[in-house]
């Protein structure tokens, strides 16, 4: 079935057809609570995910789709989704949270994340070492940061070990308040 995957850039709509399965048509992934927004998402950091899911240094826990999709996509297909996908417009997905636990999450942010970790639409956010975190949906960025810090995905930098390490439960809803506060 998904043979037609190793044509590369021109097969990208065929490869946004299995993608959208879980990310959708336009990159929400509406009604899927531990699918990440990549809408808007720069394309270097789309790319290094699907490589980090193909490689083995993100485990799919949850959704082990991912992990068998990215197994089978050449480095075209990789940049062929990464570009569809990060040239969409942002999707910000908009929920309730706590503005007392957003503003203890920002200075954890500022004090441990701020560095790698910038808005999607900071003028440098192609260049930041991280994946844009604000506006994500809560369920994906808790799923997200207790995944690195029980070990179920591998932390890519030394740094960011360290950082994760500083966290408790407590942190990463705060953390998470803060970033869909966005």
């Amino acid at each position: 079935m998904l043979l037609f995957l190793a044509a590369g850039v021109q097969a990208a709509p065929a490869i946004v057809e299995v993608c959208k399965v879980c990310h959708d048509e336009d990159g929400s992934g509406v009604g899927k609570d531990y699918v990440p927004i990549i809408a808007g998402i720069p394309p270097v950091h789309i790319a290094e995910a699907l490589y980090a899911y193909k490689d083995g240094a993100r485990k799919c826990v949850v959704e082990p789709a991912m992990c068998s999709t990215a197994s089978i996509l050449s480095d075209e297909d990789i940049e062929a989704v990464a570009q569809h996908y990060g040239t969409l417009e942002r999707y910000s997905h908009a929920t309730t949270f706590s503005e007392n636990l957003a503003a203890k999450g920002a200075v954890i942010h500022e004090r441990l994340c701020a560095r790698c970790h910038v808005p999607p639409d900071d003028p440098g956010v192609a260049d930041a070492l991280g994946y844009p975190l604000h506006g994500q949906r809560a369920d994906y960025l808790r799923y997200a940061l207790e995944s690195y810090l029980n070990g179920n995905r591998e932390n890519l930098l030394p740094q960011m070990e360290e950082k994760i390490n500083e966290l408790d439960h407590g942190d990463i809803i705060a953390l998470v308040n803060y970033y869909i506060s966005y």
